[in-house]
This record gives structure tokens, C-alpha cells and sequence, in this order.
């Protein structure tokens, strides 16, 4: 079985991918969050901070399954699909 070697290089570039990607999603997914969160607490006259909440909320969300998609399969993607 041949042997593998990884140069340094090669690690700091495959977790920044990884990094990068998954602080994408994470960002991407509280201002989706934020948004509807607003559009919720509008009509019922509730405090722009239980939108924010809601945000954050959504946000770990995506951060804890980004960390379990690089757990359970071994890519530069915080996705769980196949190949992404």
C-alpha cells in the first residue's frame, strides 16, 4: 500500500477551504434566520432581539452540522452531500 505524505502546505490550505466554507454557511444561514426572524416578530410586535436570537439559533444549527459533515466524511466541505 503506498504510503501517504502531506506537506504542511497541504493541511493549512485543505482547512482553510474548510473553514472558509463552513463560515460562509454559518453567516449565510443567521442572516436567512435574522431576516425571517424579523418577518415574524414584526406582525406580532416583538423585540428585534428575539429575531437576532432566532438568527443565532439558526446559525449554530448550520455550525454543528458543517463540524459533523467534516467529521463524518473527510473533504474541504461543510456539506453532507456526496462529492460536494
Amino acid at each position: 500500500m503506498p504510503e501517504l505524505h502531506f506537506d504542511g502546505q497541504t493541511v493549512v490550505k485543505t482547512a482553510s477551504t474548510y473553514a472558509r466554507d463552513l463560515l460562509e454557511r454559518v453567516l449565510s444561514t443567521f442572516l436567512q434566520s435574522f431576516i425571517g426572524g424579523i418577518a415574524v416578530t414584526t406582525p406580532l410586535d416583538a423585540s428585534m432581539w428575539w429575531a437576532a436570537l432566532v438568527g443565532g439559533v439558526g446559525a449554530a444549527g448550520a455550525l454543528l452540522k458543517g463540524l459533523f459533515a467534516r467529521v463524518r466524511d473527510v473533504t474541504n466541505s461543510a456539506s453532507l452531500a456526496k462529492g460536494v
